[in-house]
């Protein structure tokens, strides 16, 4: 007789309270923007779409999530993910001509193929490092997976840098874990810092983001650009004439919640002063509409996760199993913390979403597809 699993109900259900919570927001950070858009003139536009990838996305965590995880743990699923991955990033280069990041898909929105890079690069790193892990520290070893992992990135971070960074945190986090020397730490830093450097320089609005953050003033840039070279490179795109303007209506916004908020649907700043009010600084409508409390209790969600996935991870019965664990619960939250840093004005505006609350097809799926992993690891775990 096959043994009953066990459901993490209190992961299972902090998934299904923030995607709810997420779609709820959604529609108060855009229902305005949506009906006095010419083009949509429909206030449930952006909602309706949101709870049609919910239902889609919880159709895939279920699937995962009975999926013996086990099933994982062949050369398939590690290479034919990242190499399907690989072909759709390489597609999408080629007819998003303008942004290198976008399907368009009639109906249902966009499809961001980058997204789809998070589960299947924690696959391959779970089932790698798990065969490879009494030769983890050999050059032979290492070559052999930063191969794969730079073409990734490198193709992710051509059109979206924020992603490439979220690949690679949890990455390094789980080479660490698994016993890899200093000494391929720090290169495999050095590499990520050239690597990030490169891609940031490549783009005048990236750049403009670093260069508005560190330096809003212009001093260092003044004293070593007297020709005004880089001001110049900067100001191409239209986008970086002001690079904190998003940052500083992300800070109004949260000051004006203060600590109860001014309440749901309440908001001023998404009318059109916040831009991407019910994408990348949604965080910042719950802080102004429902203040520190609803902020806390986005926290507290992510905190759960965090809990419950690094228990996962402890209890996990093989080292596939522990890996992966780690390797989704560190990406969600990484990915959160920097979302929500950038909407505090503590990092460089970024465009990546909050998970599970940004609006966001792709990301949602995505997000659902690593938590039923993470569930499935749970459920077989004793």
């Amino acid at each position: 007789m096959v043994p009953r699993l066990k459901t993490d109900w209190l992961l299972f259900s902090t998934i299904l309270v923030m995607v709810g919570f997420g779609i709820v927001m959604v529609y108060s950070a855009s229902s305005v923007v949506a009906e006095l858009n010419p083009r949509i003139k429909d206030s449930l536009h952006y909602a309706s779409r949101q709870l049609i990838w919910a239902a889609v996305s919880f159709i895939v965590l279920m699937f995962f999530k009975k999926l013996d995880y086990r099933a994982l743990q062949s050369p398939a699923w590690a290479f034919g993910s990242v190499g399907i991955v690989l072909v759709l990033q390489i597609l999408v280069s080629i007819l998003d001509s303008k942004t290198h990041r976008w399907f368009r898909l009639e109906g249902v929105g966009t499809l961001q193929p980058s997204e789809f890079a998070k589960p299947a690069l924690l696959i391959f790193l779970a089932w790698f490092v798990t065969l490879k892990q009494d030769t983890i520290n050999s050059k032979r070893t290492m070559l052999a997976v930063c191969l794969p992992l730079a073409v990734l990135a490198a193709t992710v971070g051509f059109g979206d840098l924020g992603t490439a960074i979220v690949l690679i945190v949890p990455a390094a986090i789980v080479f660490y874990v698994a016993g890899l020397q200093r000494k391929f730490v720090t290169a495999a830093i050095v590499a990520g810092l050239l690597f990030s450097a490169a891609f940031i320089v490549s783009k005048p609005y990236r750049l403009a983001r670093i260069v508005g953050f560190f330096d809003p003033q212009y001093k260092v840039v003044s004293m070593v650009d007297h020709e005004g070279r880089i001001r110049k490179y900067l100001n191409q795109s239209v986008t970086t004439r002001d690079p904190n303007y998003q940052a500083y209506q992300s800070k109004i916004a949260l000051g004006s919640g203060a600590v109860t908020g001014m309440g749901l649907m309440q908001g001023k700043q998404k009318l059109f002063y916040l831009p991407e009010a019910f994408t990348d600084f949604i965080y910042a409508v719950i802080g102004e509409e429902l203040g520190f409390f609803g902020c806390a209790a986005v926290l507290a969600g992510f905190m759960i996760i965090l809990w419950r996935g690094l228990q996962v991870c402890w209890l996990a019965p093989d080292d596939f199993g522990r890996y992966l664990a780690l390797g989704v619960t560190s990406s969600i939250v990484i990915q959160a913390m920097i979302n929500i840093s950038v909407v505090l004005d503590m990092g460089p505006t970024k465009g990546i979403p909050l998970p599970m609350i940004s609006a966001g097809g792709s990301s949602l799926m995505s997000t659902l597809m690593c938590l039923g992993m993470l569930l499935s690891v749970s459920e077989h775990s004793d």
